[in-house]
């Protein structure tokens, strides 16, 4: 894990907001018919609820999923995305042990 790449990956507001709406579908319109079965979250409605552009978003999820913190999937035209919780709790305990060494 790239300490350095995570923590910029958080030092944005709208990132960590995505994190967190990403906790729970729910947070998101239902998925379209096609859609139903598939982890994550279709792009466009991630993008929607953050009220950015396409591109910004873009940017944002290539970011936190360089980071670690997100999964991409695709299917056809779509880009879903989901927390990597494992990857997430990794950070967590990292950034613990180095804040908290004796």
């Amino acid at each position: 894990m790239d300490m350095e790449k995570s923590i910029a990956a958080l030092n944005n507001p709208a990132r960590r907001k995505i994190l967190e709406w990403l906790k729970d579908r729910s947070n998101f319109p239902p998925a379209l018919p096609e859609h139903t079965g598939l982890d994550g979250v279709c792009v466009g409605y991630i993008q929607e609820k953050a009220g950015l552009s396409q591109s910004t978003i873009s940017n944002y999820m290539g970011l936190l999923k360089q980071a670690g913190f997100v999964k991409a999937e695709r299917h056809g035209q779509w880009t879903f995305y989901r927390r990597d919780e494992k990857n997430i709790q990794a950070f967590l305990q990292a950034v613990q042990s180095e804040l908290l060494k004796d």
